[in-house]
């Protein structure tokens, strides 16, 4: 499991997947998010302004699994 280090309270799980190199601008982040398969904490999830907090484990079809830490 890959760790994604934050500075701020909280991310979206659009700029999240930025962050992550899951894709590679944040335009991208819609339709990857209509294509790939996604679970926050286990639970599907296709809303790029989820917001993701530290200990948030993310899993992402074809990219990996991820856990979200704050600095």
């Amino acid at each position: 499991m890959k760790e994604v280090t934050i500075r701020t309270e909280y991310i979206t799980l659009g700029q999240f997947l930025k962050l992550a190199d899951c894709i590679q601008t944040g335009g991208q982040a819609k339709s990857f998010l209509q294509e790939a398969h996604i679970e926050v904490n286990g639970e599907v999830e296709n809303r790029r302004g989820r917001k993701l907090y530290s200990g948030d484990k993310v899993a992402v079809e074809g990219c990996g699994e991820f856990v979200v830490s704050r600095e």
